[in-house]
């Protein structure tokens, strides 16, 4: 029960209804981390938990509470991982699939956000245009140098004694003189 109690303690501190800055939680936990290591004393269970506890909270320093920095920022990634999630079943209604496309993997820098875009804002086919071409163009061809061990890796598993052969011949070329 004194564990339990110990997140009781913690919630309303997370929560920070007062919307205190990210060192005055953080100042908080601390103290509330040295209660706990103190309460932890009677059993070797109790130790192990509060040890658990402040290694947990360690582990994460600083950046575990600066989303009280940024108003509107949730302090946890769920609603990120939510959105992003949506992605999927999204991505497998428009193109028909049973599962997500593989591609996501290799474009998703550009497809999520894309997608999480799409969901709140009606694009238009101005909307569409790139407004700097170069930067188009550059990205393309990242995601095309992206894109090409995958392809290479479809062509040597449907084929692998065509594509061998293939890759055979070219060093042949490239050994003889011309």
């Amino acid at each position: 029960m004194i564990a339990h109690g110990w997140w009781e303690v913690a919630a309303p501190l997370l929560a920070n209804p007062a919307g205190a800055d990210s060192a005055r939680v953080q100042a908080r936990d601390a103290v509330r981390l040295a209660d706990i290591q103190e309460e932890a004393t009677p059993t070797p269970d109790l130790q192990r938990m509060a040890a658990e506890c402040a290694k947990v909270t360690a582990s994460s320093g600083t950046q575990g509470f600066r989303c009280y920095d940024v108003a509107g920022r949730p302090p946890t990634n769920n609603d990120l991982e939510q959105v992003f999630g949506g992605v999927r079943p999204q991505l497998r209604r428009t193109t028909g699939q049973q599962h997500a496309p593989t591609s996501l993997g290799v474009t998703g820098a550009t497809r999520l956000p894309a997608a999480v875009a799409s969901r709140t804002h009606h694009f238009t086919a101005a909307d569409l245009v790139p407004p700097n071409l170069e930067r188009w163009r550059a990205k393309r061809t990242w995601l095309k140098q992206r894109r090409l061990p995958r392809l290479l890796g479809r062509r040597f598993r449907q084929n692998p004694e065509a594509y061998l052969q293939k890759l055979e011949e070219r060093l042949v070329k490239l050994r003889l003189p011309p």
